[in-house]
């Protein structure tokens, strides 16, 4: 098997379209070489903890109304193109995702991430959750038959912050400063929404690679 590490945040739009691609990629691979492990990234880590209203926060980021128009664009003709739909309407606030990070990351221990890290991606994106609010995390755990009531005490209290806070450190440590970045059996960094295709060609080469190996 073949690591595959994936760098993101749940409320990345480019994330949750990098991750649509990949998996058509790997549909037509039913025994695909990779062990995929998801790894936290805040796009905006000094969010207050309640969130923020989220036209607020994009009129102020991208200097406008027109200008977050334009900016978002780009993402709406992408997720089109990999089947997804974004229901921005419904989306009202921009949460701060420490706690959703922390969900993804106990989820790992149960063999439940990227389950979780569809789930959070539809509660965001299509449904318009609060994501950064304990009772949806307590309610998408209980969705992927986590203990639910074990999450709500372990979001309400400091467990694992510390930690998620030094990875995603880490990630920028290593020169990463955009997500979604994959990096290929700790080698080879693809960074962005990439393409099925382009992952197609890549896990065609690795199968090949192996079968040489053999």
């Amino acid at each position: 098997m073949v690591k595959l590490d994936i760098i993101s945040d749940p409320i990345c739009p480019w994330c949750y379209i990098g991750k649509a691609n990949l998996d058509a990629a790997l549909a037509q691979f039913p025994e695909h070489p990779f062990t995929i492990e998801w790894h936290p990234f805040q796009l905006n880590p000094e969010m207050p903890a309640g969130g923020m209203d989220r036209k607020t926060y994009l009129e102020s980021k991208f200097g406008g109304k027109a200008a977050a128009a334009k900016a978002y664009a780009p993402v709406l003709e992408h997720a089109e193109k990999a089947g997804l739909a974004i229901n921005f309407e419904a989306m009202q606030i921009t949460p701060n995702t420490i706690d959703a990070h922390r969900l993804i990351h106990w989820a790992g221990i149960e063999a439940r991430q990227t389950l979780i890290v569809d789930l959070l991606f539809k509660a965001y994106f299509v449904e318009g959750r609060d994501i950064g609010r304990h009772e949806v995390l307590a309610d998408i755990a209980d969705s992927a038959e986590m203990d639910a009531a074990l999450v709500a005490r372990l979001l309400a209290s400091d467990a694992d912050i510390a930690d998620i806070r030094a990875r995603d450190a880490h990630s920028r440590e290593m020169g990463i400063s955009a997500v979604p970045t994959f990096v290929v059996a700790n080698q080879h960094a693809v960074p962005g929404a990439q393409p099925p295709d382009l992952w197609v060609k890549v896990i065609g080469d690795i199968i090949a690679q192996i079968g040489d190996a053999a």
